[in-house]
């Protein structure tokens, strides 16, 4: 299960055991009589690295606003409703160790609970593989999010669609470094030309990145 796991958050641990204690709840901790460990610590430790990483990510990415617009974007995608939907896209709650109790009582699905091991997932990460782990790891949540600063392929879908006869196209150019840690580089085609290049821990910023290239040469970024 936990190499499943693994292959849903698109990394590989060298100490499995700390995804092990991010996906142990209290309650299975409480029952059982092995001395398990719960991810309430690795709960804390993963929310600040999440917090420094969006805030990394918005200074640069909408660093055009003003600090109030940029502590309510961040607030969004810290949010325990923003970090559930971010679980159930990896289907973390099928993976969760849970009590009998909280396991009868629907535990697998609960937005605190959920969003708690998301959190707990991220530490485990950073614990294991550092801050670029983590960071490559949180990103492409953060980045698909619709409140998360400019949307760059949906814009440049927009103005290619402007015109029925042009197709665009995302190419990856270059990919390097080992699976926990991997680094993309993405084109942008519109047509035959390449009008834009980006770079990233997943093919999903690299894109983003193509994209923004693709508009600051048309002007429109």
């Amino acid at each position: 299960m936990l190499q499943e796991l693994e292959k849903a958050i698109g990394y590989t641990f060298h100490n499995i055991e700390l995804l092990r204690v991010a996906v142990t709840h209290t309650s299975y901790a409480n029952e059982s009589k092995k001395g398990e460990k719960h991810n309430e610590r690795l709960e804390f430790l993963g929310d600040s690295v999440l917090g420094v990483v969006v805030a990394d990510y918005l200074f640069h990415e909408a660093g055009h606003l003003p600090e109030g617009q940029l502590t309510r974007k961040r607030a969004s995608l810290v949010c325990e409703q923003a970090l559930f939907g971010f679980a159930q896209q990896i289907q973390l709650g099928k993976y969760l160790r849970l009590g009998k109790g909280e396991e009868r009582s629907g535990g697998r699905q609960r937005p605190s609970i959920l969003s708690d091991a998301f959190e707990a997932v991220i530490a485990a990460i950073y614990l294991d593989g550092g801050l670029e782990a983590a960071r490559a790891f949180i990103l492409p949540f953060v980045t698909e999010g619709k409140p998360a600063g400019e949307d760059y392929k949906t814009r440049l879908q927009e103005v290619v669609q402007q015109n029925p006869e042009e197709r665009l196209r995302y190419v990856v150019a270059g990919e390097s470094g080992p699976d926990h840690d991997k680094h993309f580089v993405v084109e942008v085609h519109l047509n035959s030309n390449c009008i834009g290049r980006g770079e990233g821990h997943s093919k999903k910023i690299a894109e983003q990145q193509a994209a923004r290239q693709a508009l600051e040469l048309m002007g429109l970024a």
